[in-house]
């Protein structure tokens, strides 16, 4: 029969590395705490000696697994992409490790994955956006699970969030694309169905378009799913249209991809025959032909924030945080008087 490998402990690698066991644990979950050379000595006997820390052990001793759950709505684009390694690399920086989510935009899922993570021992949770049941925020309460919003802020909710303004960012485009002249506005937005944020900048470009005095009837509006394909399509359909628009605001730069190819492959010059414009100022923005114009998130900055915010309710250091990050318009080649 083959031998039993013993397990190695941590009094093997205090012994190992010549420092006591509060050392060791030191080196492990707080590094800043010790000088480089003893940490140095600390990994190396870890790594001769093959230890991994019991992890059931520290989430008992601090009554916490260190774990933070992060439901976000879609993989298939960058839209959360850079905001949520933003978050990851904080929560790493203080000792907390990440499990990610995605929803598919469906609600009864995210619930389910709330309960998962919260059943799994999540210390604290990141959700999208205010858009859910009042029982998913119930529940959330009644297991005293810290929860921060992202992605969105409203000045009438009271939930804590780290976001942005959509409704005010959208407005603030469609005031800039009025101004330069267009008057045949069209627009692909996300589906607004369950998604505040969607909604929101579809408000903000009706808003916009009613302070001007123009007619909300007269305002070309297809909601579609946040894919490029998705976004191609609805290019062609409003393009067919009897009166063909002169701009078309998307409501992501995913979508708004997807018409610019399309308008390529219909033969359509952008901006001379139609310009678009999109919202997030993802990285595949500015390497667009022509380059994107659309509304700068700080998506670094919201993740951060919303880490270092989350861990301080983790650790009773505030009870809630309302934060609204400021937005900017990054003017590019594919707007342009009509």
């Amino acid at each position: 029969m083959p031998k039993s490998l013993s397990i190695p402990t941590l009094d093997d690698v205090a012994r190992a590395a010549g420092v006591s066991t509060a050392t060791v644990s030191r080196c492990l979950n707080a590094e800043k705490k010790v000088s480089e050379n003893t940490r140095e000595k600390v990994m190396k006997a870890v790594d001769a000696l093959g230890y991994v820390p019991n992890f059931s052990a520290r989430a008992m001793a601090a009554k916490r697994t260190y774990t933070i759950g992060a439901i976000i709505p879609t993989m298939e684009n960058a839209i959360f992409a850079r905001g949520l390694q933003a978050f990851q690399e904080t929560l790493h920086e203080q000792g907390y490790n990440l499990l990610v989510s995605s929803s598919a935009y469906r609600p009864e899922l995210e619930a389910e994955q709330i309960r998962a993570l919260v059943a799994r021992g999540a210390d604290g949770l990141l959700l999208i956006g205010y858009e859910r049941e009042q029982s998913v925020y119930d529940y959330l309460e009644k297991r005293g699970t810290p929860t921060i919003l992202a992605w969105a802020y409203q000045s009438n909710k009271t939930h804590p969030s780290i976001g942005f303004d959509n409704r005010a960012s959208m407005r603030m485009l469609a005031d800039r694309v009025i101004s330069m002249g267009h008057r045949r506005i069209a627009v692909i937005s996300g589906i607004t169905d369950g998604n505040d944020r969607a909604e929101e900048r579809l408000n903000g470009i009706k808003d916009s378009w009613a302070a001007n005095g123009f007619n909300l009837d007269d305002l070309p509006i297809i909601q579609t799913p946040y894919e490029i394909e998705s976004g191609g399509a609805a290019f062609a359909d409003l393009m067919a249209a009897p009166q063909k628009p002169t701009v078309i605001m998307c409501g992501n730069d995913v979508l708004a991809t997807g018409a610019i190819s399309r308008a390529k492959e219909l033969g359509y010059d952008v901006p001379s025959d139609v310009s678009v414009t999109g919202f997030d100022d993802i990285e595949l923005a500015k390497h667009l032909h022509p380059p994107l114009t659309t509304v700068h998130v700080p998506h670094g900055e919201m993740g951060r924030t919303a880490a270092e915010e989350l861990i301080k309710l983790i650790d009773g250091r505030t009870t809630s945080v309302r934060r609204q990050l400021n937005v900017s318009i990054v003017m590019r080649g594919s707007l342009a008087r009509p």
